[in-house]
């Protein structure tokens, strides 16, 4: 399901689909926004999306085969809940 699908979804429970456009671009955008402050956003039943760290390493360029260092970064995460792991089963 691609973010085009969850629209059509969506408009099956709002009035069109301008209106689900702006739902889900709306949810996206504040789960976006809250990521981007540190928060971890929790969806009871569903999952949290939080921020992980990811350490820095040494990497190899495919190229040349140089070493190169790659820094330590921020990366999105999300823990699936209870009820989702149990959905999906």
């Amino acid at each position: 399901m691609n973010k085009a699908d969850l629209v059509a979804e969506v408009s099956k429970v709002v009035a069109s689909k301008r209106m689900a456009e702006k739902a889900v671009a709306c949810i996206l955008g504040a789960i976006s926004k809250a990521l981007k402050k540190g928060q971890a956003v929790t969806l009871v039943g569903f999952g949290t999306f939080s921020v992980g760290r990811r350490k820095a390493r040494v990497g190899r360029n495919p190229r040349t085969g140089k070493e190169i260092k790659i820094p330590a970064r921020k990366v999105p995460k999300f823990t699936a809940g209870k009820a989702l792991k149990n959905a999906v089963k």
